[in-house]
């Protein structure tokens, strides 16, 4: 009898506390994968950029929206995704951290560091997929940014907020003249963004060093998607930049 009431007293208790607490998710299938990219079904209501997370934690961003499928450029290898895996939405398109805890870090497209000082902390997430902002908003080009080579400044002034090509050959001196420029920027209240993209990963230490050998780090964030990762990085890193220095 006491068995009897001590199973009822449980039960109650259960059904007391009993909550209806439903967690929906909408999930999709893969269709076909293969050279970074997979075909996804069943993700009706995906938007543009949005993050989708693959099993064994893969990460992709649909960039392909068509009637029947998703198209997914995957942020790392494909070699663990195979046909009829899950895939989940996040709800989240896909966006970078920004702010002034950027400033002297070496990030990569997703603005994950990649030097050796530790997290990154002081950030705001932000959208890389943004509007720009209307030309009848924005500021007149009225202050000039010297880069420090008089043949340059005195034929070629350059304004800030312009936006300035440097075109040429390998081996011309192109990355030395933005080198210059950045380290010429100290001391006068400027932010500077170096995003290297297909570079390989021993370049981008050497400009990180050269720029810290003359204290330019201080006032720079270096985004690189270097030759060894996947294109989808590379794809978003100018995205990635300019909206951490649009911040």
């Amino acid at each position: 009898m006491s068995k009897a009431i001590e199973i009822s007293t449980i039960l109650k208790n259960q059904i007391k506390n009993f909550g209806q607490k439903v967690n929906t998710a909408e999930i999709g299938n893969v269709i076909t994968v293969g050279d970074g990219i997979a075909l996804v079904s069943g993700l009706n209501n995906c938007v543009l950029g949005e993050l989708l997370k693959f099993d064994r934690n893969t990460f992709g961003m649909a960039l392909s929206l068509e009637e029947n499928f998703v198209g997914v450029v995957l942020m790392s290898n494909s070699f663990n995704i195979k046909e009829g895996d899950v895939v989940k939405r996040t709800g989240e398109v896909i966006s970078v951290p920004v702010g002034d805890g950027m400033v002297g870090r070496v990030v990569n497209a997703l603005g994950n560091p990649k030097d050796s000082q530790g997290e990154i902390v002081n950030t705001k997430k932000r959208e890389i997929f943004r509007v720009a902002p209307g030309v009848m908003t924005r500021e007149s080009v009225n202050e000039p940014l010297e880069t420090g080579i008089l043949s340059i400044d005195s034929m070629i002034p350059i304004g800030k907020g312009q936006r300035e090509l440097i075109i040429g050959d390998r081996q011309t001196g192109k990355t030395a003249i933005a080198i210059d420029a950045i380290i010429n920027q100290k001391g006068k209240n400027v932010k500077c963004i170096y995003v290297a993209i297909g570079q390989k990963n021993s370049t981008v230490a050497q400009i990180a060093k050269k720029l810290e050998k003359y204290k330019a780090l201080e006032y720079t964030t270096i985004v690189a998607a270097t030759a060894s990762e996947m294109a989808p990085l590379q794809y978003i890193a100018p995205y990635s930049a300019i909206t951490m220095a649009e911040e």
